[in-house]
């Protein structure tokens, strides 16, 4: 029987406790393994050095949301309301450039989706969570409970020609939306695969030099079992870690 790959999953740095710990919420590892067909490996948040090792032990990479947000330092930015993570800076960062390095495949979600932005040059905006200015809201207000929150959301557009929009049959769909940041200039060599009404990028793609990216802004680990479109963005990561081919959309907006 062949062995199943290995997708390395990004955790973050949480107190339990008077202790620090490395989480990463069930939810994405259960979403990986059951729908990517996989094995899970977590990666601790703390020191870089070896991730070009760690990197050719794995099939892919798979980095996650969090209550933390970039450091805005990492985009030149002055501006950014923690709280930040800056051990998940360092490995996360690190972790793509080595796979982008060697060619293997990126799968984002929330903060994933702003970190792969950042390491290709893109920059961000921390203007987007409760609206205005001609901004939808992509934060549920404060007050709302921890299930209301991820059930605040608002609908997308899908690129033409892009892998989610033939793989999902639609060319716009509702998604969850629990953000404050989000995508100002995107980041060299993506393609857009969605927007929301504001024009704000919701996911992208790119294949660059045989690495294969897929992002998006949303949550489709949150309640996976019921959405059949969040089950396929986890078999396409499968499909990558096998080394099969993702199509490639057609709008590329660097």
């Amino acid at each position: 029987m062949t062995d199943k790959p290995v997708i390395g999953i990004m955790a973050c740095n949480r107190m339990v406790g008077v202790e620090n710990a490395h989480a990463v919420m069930e939810r994405y590892v259960r979403a990986a393994t059951d729908y990517g067909n996989c094995h899970a490996l977590l990666i601790p948040p703390i020191g870089q050095g070896g991730a070009r090792g760690l990197t050719r032990r794995l099939d892919g990479l798979m980095l996650t949301g969090s209550p933390s947000n970039l450091q805005p330092h990492l985009y030149g930015s002055d501006s950014c309301a923690g709280p930040f993570d800056t051990g998940r800076d360092a490995v996360s960062l690190a972790m793509i450039e080595c796979m982008i390095t060697i060619g293997k495949p990126v799968f984002g979600i929330c903060r994933g989706f702003q970190e792969i932005n950042v390491v290709l040059g893109g920059t961000l905006r921390t203007d987007v969570g409760y609206g205005g200015n001609d901004m939808i809201a992509h934060h549920a207000p404060d007050e709302v409970s921890f299930d209301g929150m991820f059930d605040h959301g608002h609908e997308v557009s899908l690129t033409s020609g892009g892998v989610l929009r033939a793989v999902f049959g639609a060319d716009r769909i509702r998604v969850n939306s629990v953000h404050y940041q989000g995508i100002d200039k995107l980041g060299d060599g993506l393609s857009v695969e969605a927007r929301s009404d504001d024009k704000l990028v919701e996911a992208f793609s790119a294949n660059i030099g045989g690495c294969q990216v897929l992002a998006v802004q949303w949550h489709p680990e949150w309640q996976v079992e019921r959405y059949p479109q969040s089950q396929t963005f986890f078999r396409l990561m499968g499909k990558a870690l096998r080394g099969e081919s993702i199509a490639m959309p057609a709008e590329v907006h660097a």
